[in-house]
């Protein structure tokens, strides 16, 4: 399942990289736009880990049998990750005050919904790939 599991998170794991590689290259270009280059670093790294938790309970939900328990593994990873995201948020916000980089800020709360759409696609082809789904 491992094997299996990886191939399906790949999109996710060349988008962090060529996020990344964008973000730490094109300091001079997000910096004209308005962007603070750490808050974008940051948010991606966190997405991208709390995504990898998020696809791996709903994957490991999907190997059971039991109904329960996919459905734990599917709601409880969608609970980790929104939850996740909305700590994160108000912890950012609550300590930068007034120092707040909004256009970081939207541009990671946009990184969340391509996240989730990677990983919704991967576990659809995750799902249709099993015999017994």
């Amino acid at each position: 399942m491992n094997r299996e599991w990886l191939k399906h998170f790949r999109p996710a794991i060349i988008i962090f990289i060529i996020l990344t590689a964008f973000f730490i290259s094109g300091k001079s270009f997000l910096e004209k736009k308005g962007f603070d280059q750490d808050v974008l670093l940051i948010g991606n790294l966190f997405l991208f880990v709390i995504t990898g938790l998020s696809f791996w309970m709903m994957a490991n939900g999907m190997k059971t049998k039991n109904t329960s328990a996919f459905l734990r593994g599917v709601y409880g990873g969608m609970m980790v990750k929104l939850f996740s995201c909305l700590i994160a948020a108000f912890v950012y916000i609550m300590t930068m005050k007034k120092d707040v980089n909004k256009p970081g800020l939207f541009l990671c709360m946009g990184l969340y919904i391509v996240y989730t759409f990677i990983e919704v696609n991967g576990l659809m082809k995750l799902s249709s790939s099993r015999k017994d789904a």
